[in-house]
């Protein structure tokens, strides 16, 4: 059995949480969070008896064998490094940490340790993107050249952490953009990236005076603290020649919210999101195939149950994790990097 801790238990834990107590090698055993009324009602709800108000009383629990840590991007690598140290299995959230500096340190020492990271890119574990993925594999989209990826709020700041630099890094780049570079990048083969440029806009604030739509709103939200970007568009080059545009928004005067990845080959093309289509051409025409599979979008609860699966996997019968740590700092570079070239003006050079 891998016994595991939960380190932050808001609301992205519960995906983590109901995950782990569907898996039957896995014993939940304990719950840390600074919000005492947060860590008593999650507690009493999943009935975990061990509770903790600080991280390094949990990591000094010699019976915990891996943590999930699903807390603000800022404590990412200082809880993941500790954890790693103390012994344990990690799987931690997107992003890895907020800078490459920190990132690195985090694969320093899973190098030291020999401990199991994983890093939680979620969309990879999704259904679409597995049998999209064994489609590449088998040269159905030939070389993959160009994706496109975006995912565009028009109301949508969830306020709170989120939205206040110091604890999440960033805005809609740092927090949609992980995952929309991430799943191009990784289906494309993991190029390494040379170069990337881009553009961060705050021209609308948080538009917390819209009155006729409801959002997603994060625990601690507070219109009244925002100094995060509305929008980010970008462009990253890489070392086989390929390109990959993104754009991502908290806020933006669109007609409706939208969400799309497009991958371009010389022999296919492919789109996950909204939907999986793999288009081809055979005896001169171009075809659009939809295939028969039961979901063909992402389904957040069926890939975070994969993920966590994948994780108990790596960690006891030794399966290599498909979502490395390296993988996290080359994630890292580019967001990173596409930060500074919005505040330099430049393209920036990895």
């Amino acid at each position: 059995m891998l016994r595991v801790g939960v380190i932050g238990i808001g609301s992205i834990s519960d995906l983590h949480i109901k995950s782990y107590l569907q898996n039957e090698e896995v014993q939940l055993v304990a719950f840390c969070d600074k919000n005492e009324q947060r860590l008593r009602e999650k507690s009493d709800t999943y009935d975990v008896d061990r509770r903790y108000d600080n991280y390094q009383d949990l990591l000094r629990d010699q019976t915990i064998d891996a943590v999930s840590i699903c807390t603000w991007n800022n404590s990412h690598a200082e809880i993941a490094i500790a954890a790693l140290e103390a012994g344990k299995h990690v799987l931690v959230e997107k992003p890895l940490s907020m800078t490459v500096e920190e990132a690195e340190a985090v694969e320093a020492a899973v190098q030291r340790t020999g401990k199991v990271l994983q890093v939680g890119f979620v969309r990879r574990h999704g259904n679409n993107v597995k049998l999209l993925k064994k489609f590449i594999e088998h040269g159905e989209l030939g070389e993959i050249y160009y994706a496109k990826a975006s995912c565009l709020r028009r109301l949508g700041n969830p306020g709170g952490w989120f939205s206040d630099i110091t604890k999440s890094g960033g805005g809609p780049l740092i927090d949609l953009g992980v995952h929309m570079i991430d799943i191009c990048w990784y289906l494309m083969g993991k190029p390494r990236p040379v170069s990337v440029s881009g553009n961060t806009y705050k021209k609308l604030g948080n538009r917390s005076h819209i009155e006729n739509l409801s959002f997603y709103k994060a625990a601690d939200y507070d219109p009244s603290v925002n100094d995060v970007e509305d929008l980010t568009n970008a462009m990253v080059r890489f070392e086989n020649g390929a390109s990959l545009l993104v754009d991502v928004s908290f806020t933006l005067q669109a007609k409706e919210d939208e969400i799309s990845v497009k991958l371009f080959g010389d022999k296919g093309g492919a789109e996950i999101e909204p939907e999986l289509a793999i288009i081809t051409e055979k005896y001169q025409t171009i075809l659009n195939v939809t295939p028969q599979i039961d979901q063909l979008g992402f389904d957040f609860n069926q890939a975070f149950g994969s993920e966590i699966n994948h994780f108990v996997a790596c960690c006891l019968h030794g399966k290599e994790t498909i979502a490395p740590v390296e993988d996290g700092v080359q994630v890292m570079r580019m967001l990173n990097g596409i930060y500074e070239s919005a505040k330099t003006g430049k393209e920036i050079y990895l």
